[in-house]
Order: structure tokens, then sequence, then C-alpha cells
């Protein structure tokens, strides 16, 4: 009785490696992480972000910088072109605190928004 215990574990062991192999890959990302900095450099939280394809003129995700002024977007893997901005009231200093980004295949892109003194007004 033992002996055949230990086969209908060890069986059922081996079912369940063969079935946790054939789960499904995950798709490959690409990864954009940033920060906010104020004109001090100090980082700015509750900050709106929107990113965008450079060919394409509305953005696709938008998230809000942590309370380390940190954000992070998995865009899909491969190559391509991209517009992080942040929401401001002041629609040119949003502009000229725009950062471009360029990713190659599922790469990790670390980048810095700053903005100026009286631009880091929450929405």
């Amino acid at each position: 009785m033992r002996k055949i215990s230990l086969i209908l574990i060890a069986f059922l062991l081996l079912c369940g490696l063969s079935t946790a192999s054939e789960k499904k890959k995950l798709p490959d990302y690409a990864l954009i992480f940033g920060t906010v900095f104020d004109a001090q450099q100090h980082p700015v939280p509750g900050v709106k972000i929107k990113i965008r394809r450079a060919d394409q003129k509305k953005a696709k995700w938008e998230l809000i910088s942590d309370r380390r002024g940190e954000f992070a977007q998995r865009l899909p893997a491969g190559t391509a072109d991209y517009v992080i901005r942040p929401e401001l009231k002041d629609k040119q200093a949003a502009e000229k605190a725009e950062v471009k980004v360029h990713i190659e295949k599922d790469e990790r892109q670390d980048i810095a928004v700053h903005l100026i003194e009286q631009e880091h007004t929450k929405k």
C-alpha cells in the first residue's frame, strides 16, 4: 500500500511539473521608468504624466508620479519613439519639459523630467 501511495505521489508531481512548463510565456515588453524633478532637483510627487507614440497626437498612457516622483510604464516590445510630457497648466512649460525616448526591442529606458520653479503645480 505504501509503494502505491509513493508511486501515486510521484505521478502527481510529474503531472504538475509538465503542466507548469506548458504555461504560456508572457509577452515581452519595454519599460520607461522616470522621475519628475523640480528646479532644485527634488523629486515631485503627484504630477500627471502622459505618454504617446511620437507618430501619434493623442496620449495612450496616463500616469501620476508617486511619492518619490517616480513613474513606470510598460510598452509593447519593438522599435518605437515615445514622447513623455507632464500635464501642466502652462502649455509652453509642459512642452519644454517634454522628453523623447527611443525604444529598441524589450529594453528599459530611465529618464528624468525636469520642471522649472513655477511649473510643478499639481493637478
